[in-house]
């Protein structure tokens, strides 16, 4: 498929972060560009501004005749699509050209000079940390992210089309698509365990990523991953590592050692061990194409963060509104971890929207384990997304297993209320659902009230 040659693209799911970028790209491509997703969001009612025509209706004739012309349309699903989807069902009996989201990435980068972010924590901090020090740098980059970067107020950052950065998502072995020049893998935790059913099966597929790197490509792995490739971390003993690590002024001072170098006085303003490490390993992607270290150490201290990834929402000395993407028990650790290096000696409450059915069955010990460090743990409903119910997999369930006696279970829709009613120094609002629609509401309730 030669992308040059097509002139119409259609999405069926528009709204998702990953689809939306490929839309932005496409429509400044000049390409005509248009989509469906089920509801109306602030991601489609951007599209919308840009010009780009958003349908919640899955009917066929919703869709532009000018698109309904295979020869020159390309589709583009993903997979949180049913298959029972009337306007994908049309798509493929009638023979269009359809893709998933990644087999376009990897067309869109295979000419490229592509950098690409695997694991299954960290990807779209850390692509967005690395869109941001090769933008500030002077490259010419196009980084597709699976977030918006504040500093961008967007999911694309388009400075050129001379080097890509991607997340390489594992979610439905989509990273196999890819052949970066250089990539990383962040972590690679148990997840995803509807799709793969076994950790294992999950392991062997980051082994397959890396088959994926283009010959003479460079691999990064964090230091505890039994990978071959260049480490980086906190220990001495990685190729690329963090030392004497400082908080002054709400910010991390440290020093980055390369292989060649120490860069001194490093300032970094988004919280957590964890997120120190996603800016090393932005760092050492970019530091190994030659982009001058003092401008990156530079472009560190003007990251300004991806929305839902430690988002500060009120940030005033005797209350803290935090909201954050989390919703896996290792990045419900660092979340806390983060907050507790930050507020320590403070009280810390988390509402916590459980997300996929079959997420919470297969961890929910050390969901309840991560979930039990807060001083009070307020629970939604689980969020189903693409799932339908799992017998005996509740939210209720989930929360007689957290060993702490300041919990409860509340609806969502009594939640804004809700809030007015906790006594506590810092608030935070967690989970991949729908529970960021709510975040606003929240704060601006929680505005009067402090």
């Amino acid at each position: 498929m030669n992308l040059k040659n097509i002139h119409n693209v259609y999405f069926v799911g528009i709204g998702g972060i990953g689809m939306s970028a490929l839309a932005r790209y496409f429509k400044f491509e000049g390409k005509h560009v248009a989509g469906y997703d089920k509801t109306k969001t602030e991601i489609t009612n951007a599209l919308e501004a840009l010009g780009i025509q958003v349908s919640t209706n899955d009917n066929i004739a919703e869709i532009s005749l000018e698109y309904l012309n295979k020869e020159q349309t390309i589709i583009i699903y993903t997979p949180a699509i049913p298959n029972s989807h009337a306007q994908l069902t049309y798509f493929r009996e009638n023979d269009f050209n359809i893709y998933k989201r990644a087999e376009v990435l990897g067309l869109i980068t295979k000419d490229t000079f592509c950098l690409g972010v695997a694991g299954t924590h960290g990807k779209t901090t850390t692509s967005s940390i690395l869109g941001h020090l090769l933008a500030e740098s002077g490259i010419n980059v196009t980084a597709f992210l699976g977030g918006i970067a504040e500093n961008y107020n967007s999911n694309l950052i388009l400075k050129g089309n001379e080097i890509t950065v991607v997340e390489a998502d594992e979610f439905d072995r989509s990273f196999l698509q890819l052949s970066p020049d250089i990539a990383c893998i962040t972590s690679v935790d148990a997840d995803h365990l509807d799709i793969y059913g076994e950790k294992e099966a999950l392991q062997d597929s980051f082994i397959e990523f890396t088959k994926c790197i283009k010959p003479n490509g460079k691999l990064f792995v964090q230091e505890d991953i039994q990978l071959d490739g260049i480490t980086y971390g906190f220990q001495e003993t990685s190729d690329y590592h963090i030392k004497n690590i400082r908080i002054k002024h709400g910010a991390y001072v440290f020093e980055i050692v390369t292989p060649s170098k120490i860069i001194e006085d490093v300032q970094f303003y988004i919280p957590g061990r964890h997120n120190l490490l996603n800016g090393l390993v932005a760092f050492a992607m970019a530091d190994i194409i030659g982009t001058p270290t003092d401008r990156l150490a530079k472009a560190l201290g003007t990251f300004a963060g991806v929305k839902r990834r430690f988002s500060y929402q009120i940030k005033k000395t005797d209350f803290v509104f935090i909201d954050d993407y989390a919703h896996h028990p290792t990045e419900i650790n660092a979340l806390h971890q983060a907050v507790r290096e930050m507020y320590p000696e403070k009280k810390v409450t988390a509402i916590f929207q459980p997300h996929l059915f079959s997420r919470t069955r297969d961890f929910a010990d050390e969901f309840a384990e991560s979930l039990a460090q807060f001083d009070e743990i307020i629970l939604l409903e689980i969020y189903p997304a693409r799932e339908k119910p799992i017998e005996g997999v509740t939210s209720s369930w989930l929360l007689n297993k957290i060993k702490n006696d300041q919990k409860q279970l509340i609806a969502k829709e009594n939640l804004v209320n809700h809030v007015t009613t906790v006594q506590t120094d810092i608030l935070l609002t967690v989970g991949a659902g729908d529970i960021g629609a709510e975040v606003e509401k929240i704060k601006n309730k929680l505005a009067v009230e402090h």
